[in-house]
Parts: C-alpha cells; structure tokens; sequence
C-alpha cells in the first residue's frame, strides 16, 4: 500500500511543474484524494457493499469536487489535474499513466444498459473540459483538447479537438481535411 502511494505521488510529481514536495503533494492535492478514496469506495461496491461504495464516493466529491462512480476502473498513476468538476462514470475504464485536467466528463450518451461509458487507454491526456461521451475509446497516449466533445473513437497517438471532436494528428502527423462537394 505504501508503494502505491508513493507512485500515486511521484505521478504528481511528474505531470506537475508546480508541484514543490511530497508533504504539499499529500496535503494538498484533491485530484489525489479523489483517487485514493476512490480505491476504498470500489473495493466496498465490488465487494457485496454497493450502497456503502456509494456514500463512501459522495463524501468524497463533496470534499474534492470529483466524481467517480465506485464500479469504474481506474488504474495506476492516473493524475487528476485541479480536479474541480471530474466526473468519471459507472462503467468508464480509466489505465494507467492518464491525464485528466479539470472539468473532463467520462460519461454516458443515454439511458443504455451495459458498458456506456468511455475507455480511456494507457498514457492518453484528456485537457480541460472535454466531454468524452459514450462506451468510445480513447486510444493509448492520445490527446484530447480543451473542450472537446469526443462522441467517437479517437486512435492511439491521435489528437482530438473541437465539437464535436476531429482527429486532426496522429503520431504528430496533420491529417489531411477531406473535400466537401
């Protein structure tokens, strides 16, 4: 458990220039106690306690301003940035090593049953605001810009912006517009 977080706070210490030692990193950093609380919160729902997962997770937004349903997967080294505003839903798959700056929604389209949230692989970065909307993926070490809404599947090493979203790079090469007649 120690180790975890240790690597939950040298993630931190990583994405953020702003971060100035391990005691602010713990002390301070809401995106973090999001996280850490969010283990509690999925272990109780997972484990024959979903009502309690529940509370657990609402207790907590209402301290970090982050939403994160206890059934969602969420992996190691993920950094919420600011926080204020994250929502994460039911069946959203966060992996390892993401990004999540502020205001970023991982949510559902409607009122479907089943995986209806996003899936966000490894080393993406989602930026400020963006809205990823429906059970899409978003490919490993993909970026989505600010404010985006992202309604379809982004690929790995793609660049996502505008609404809706367009992939308009991938692995740093401009895609070329397609001709409207």
């Amino acid at each position: 458990m120690i180790k975890r977080l240790k690597e939950d706070i040298q993630a931190v210490r990583e994405h953020d220039p702003a971060a100035r030692n391990n005691l602010e990193i713990f002390l301070t950093y809401p995106g973090l106690h999001a996280l850490w609380a969010h283990r509690i919160s999925h272990f109780l729902y997972t484990h024959h306690f979903p009502l309690l997962g529940k509370m657990h997770a609402q207790f907590w937004r209402f301290l970090t301003g982050v939403e994160i349903h206890p059934n969602a997967q969420i992996g190691r080294r993920v950094f919420i940035d600011h926080g204020m505003g994250v929502v994460i839903g039911e069946t959203s798959i966060v992996e390892a090593d993401v990004v999540l700056f502020h205001g970023v929604t991982l949510g559902g389209t409607g009122k479907e049953k089943g995986k209806r949230h996003p899936t966000v692989k490894k080393g993406a970065m989602i930026s400020a605001n963006a809205q990823i909307l429906g059970p899409i993926v978003i490919g490993e070490y993909a970026k989505v810009g600010a404010s985006a809404v992202v309604l379809s599947d982004v690929p790995a090493y793609g660049t996502a912006v505008g609404i809706p979203a367009k992939v308009v790079k991938i692995a740093g090469k401009k895609m070329e517009e397609k001709e409207h007649d």
